[in-house]
Order: C-alpha cells, then sequence, then structure tokens
C-alpha cells in the first residue's frame, strides 16, 4: 500500500499533528451517521434529522426530540475503535497535539485522548435549564419522556450543539491556533460539509494536508494524500 507508507512516513516526520474529523470516525463503532436517512427514519418519524435537532424544535416538541434523540443519538454501550485508539497513542507519544471533532459520542476521550476539543458539544454533559444542576448520560437515556432536573424539575438540556445555534467561541478560537500551528493536518471521516466547522480547515498553513474518508471531499485536491476507505482500517496499518 503506497499512500499508507507515504502516510507512515508524514507521521514519522510531523511532530505537531492536528486530527480534524467527523462522523466517519464513529460508524466503525457503531454509531450511525444520523445523516443518512434510512427507512427506520421516514417510518418511525415524521420529520427530517435536521428538523428534530433543532433548536426551535427542541423547545417545541420537547418530547419527541428526546425520543429521536435516546434512541438515535445516545449509543453507550459503543467502544473506541482503531482510529481512536491510534490518535490517543500519537498524543502520548507527544506528535499529536489535539483532536478537533465534530463528534459528541465522547470516544476520543475514552480511548484516551486528552486535548479533544468538541465542536459540538457532547452527550456526556447534560444541565438543567433552571438550576444547571449536571447529569451524565445515563441519566438521560434512562429518564421516561422528558429527563427533568430531581432537584427543581427543570428541563434538562445535553451540552449538544443543535441546528439554529451557534459553536462555542472558546473551543472556535483554540482550534483555530491548533490548525494554524500544526505542521500535519489530518482530516478523517467527514465530508467537510457541516459549516462553521469545516471553514476551519482554511486556517492550516502547514506542510502535509492528509484527508482519509470513503468519499470524495471538498479538500481532496488540496491535499497532499488523499485515502479513500475506511479510517480504523487505515489508521490500524501504522
Amino acid at each position: 500500500m503506497e499512500g499508507i507508507e507515504k502516510l507512515r512516513t508524514i507521521i514519522e516526520n510531523s511532530s505537531n499533528i492536528v486530527f480534524f474529523g467527523g462522523a466517519g470516525v464513529s460508524t466503525e463503532s457503531g454509531i450511525p451517521d444520523f445523516r443518512s436517512t434510512d427507512g427506520l427514519y421516514s417510518l418511525k418519524y415524521k420529520y427530517p434529522p435536521e428538523t428534530i435537532v433543532s433548536h426551535s424544535f427542541f423547545l417545541s416538541r420537547t418530547e419527541e426530540f428526546y425520543e429521536f434523540y435516546k434512541d438515535k443519538m445516545m449509543n453507550l454501550t459503543a467502544k473506541p475503535n482503531k482510529a481512536h485508539l491510534k490518535l490517543a497513542q500519537w498524543e502520548q507519544e507527544g506528535k499529536l497535539k489535539a483532536v478537533i471533532t465534530q463528534n459528541i459520542d465522547g470516544l476520543h476521550q475514552m480511548a484516551g485522548s486528552k486535548e479533544v476539543l468538541e465542536l459540538h458539544g457532547s452527550i456526556h454533559r447534560n444541565y438543567c435549564e433552571r438550576c444547571h444542576q449536571f447529569y451524565d448520560a445515563s441519566f438521560v437515556k434512562e429518564s421516561e419522556g422528558v429527563p427533568r432536573c430531581t432537584k427543581c424539575g427543570g428541563v434538562i438540556k445535553p451540552d449538544v450543539v443543535l441546528y439554529e445555534e451557534g459553536l462555542d467561541s472558546s473551543i472556535l478560537q483554540k482550534s483555530i491556533s491548533y490548525i494554524s500551528h500544526a505542521d500535519t493536518l489530518i482530516i478523517g471521516g467527514t465530508s467537510l460539509v457541516v459549516y462553521p466547522a469545516a471553514g476551519l480547515i482554511d486556517y492550516f498553513r502547514g506542510k502535509n494536508l492528509v484527508v482519509i474518508n470513503k468519499s470524495p471531499t471538498s479538500k481532496d485536491k488540496q491535499a497532499d494524500l488523499c485515502l479513500n476507505g475506511s479510517i480504523g482500517e487505515i489508521l490500524g496499518q501504522l
């Protein structure tokens, strides 16, 4: 595999790697990309996923939001795959400086990664909208209907960025800083269509731009190395 060897050489000669990842990193752990509308959605839900996970839908149809959210976006049995584990290893070796992810599943942290910037939040952080009491993912998942605060009865909201909501500006700034200082940027498991997250790639000024994805992306032509395939399988060979 010529591409794998080239990637191995790039990694060996890099000291400031940043990884930017999307849903494709987690699909190999059994977490579906909720954008892929299969028959289940149309049979079970009256609205497209993007509508259900919007801020206005959360406010107006909270119970329906949670039915979808718990069913489709909270996989608490998923385990890190070879991609997560390899990235954590590179961080321990001092090569990789940060993981910037669009995923909300916490699998990078489970694999051992310490510097993880979660652009879209996390299912593992949930707060009462009234008194801000913290609740973990299992409390939300196991609650009947709309999860409510045991202290004040307020509605609990997951710390995930819904459609119509803005990204956390401090996380964006930190991500820009990491990307702009990286010598190698690896983009993996994302088609780069979700903005503003995808726009962060434009801040890269380093030496090696690597794209690993099953389908073509808008950055393929600019990439120094483009590998088509499963990111877990590819990183697992290194």
